[in-house]
């Protein structure tokens, strides 16, 4: 996606080989407008496929999916990382890893939001080695509910969450896809 590997040139800082940082357009600050676009081009990459609901992970998952949400005219659900006094009874839980703030986390669903029988597409802001997306994939099917769809908004490809999602049979749209960081510059697959 043209405008995205636009916008992550410009206002994307390079932190170290392995960490792009993003704040000022995606997950501190939203350029809705950007985000919009980004919804609406996975769904098109999606067109065809049927989907109930969009699942994320909470915090910086939400902008883009409640965007594609919104075009797909489906519920967003959020996977909260973060302990709740309303929410604590009635739960799927999984623990994931967090490559950019190295350490687990426990993520939470409330049982009422996720069906039997459900087509969920997962939407996620970055892809490294795949535990948040693998996690919320674990409680869509441990919902009786299935992972129709993947959309990453950026693939780190020199990681292998892209791989091993595929290799588990997981459909991955990613709408770009960083070859390296190496020497300070993102450098995009085709």
């Amino acid at each position: 996606m043209k405008a995205l590997q636009d916008k992550i040139r410009q206002d994307g800082i390079v932190l170290s080989d392995q960490v792009l940082k993003v704040d000022s357009f995606l997950n501190h600050m939203v350029d809705p407008q950007l985000m919009l676009e980004v919804g609406q081009e996975f769904v098109r990459r999606f067109e065809g496929v049927t989907f109930d609901k969009v699942l994320t992970l909470e915090s910086s998952g939400i902008a883009p999916a409640v965007m594609t949400a919104l075009t797909l005219q489906v519920p967003l659900v959020f996977a909260r990382k973060h302990k709740s006094l309303t929410l604590k009874d009635d739960l799927y839980v999984e623990t994931v890893y967090s490559f950019t703030k190295q350490v687990h986390n426990e993520i939470t669903i409330s049982r009422k939001f996720l069906a039997p029988g459900e087509r969920i597409l997962i939407i996620d802001d970055f892809l490294a080695y795949g535990e948040a997306t693998f996690g919320m994939a674990r409680i869509i099917e441990s919902a009786g509910a299935t992972v129709a769809g993947v959309g990453i908004v950026i693939e780190k490809s020199f990681q292998d969450g892209a791989r091993r999602l595929k290799e588990a049979g997981y459909r991955v749209e990613s709408l770009a896809r960083i070859a390296s960081l190496g020497e300070q510059k993102v450098t995009f697959l085709p």
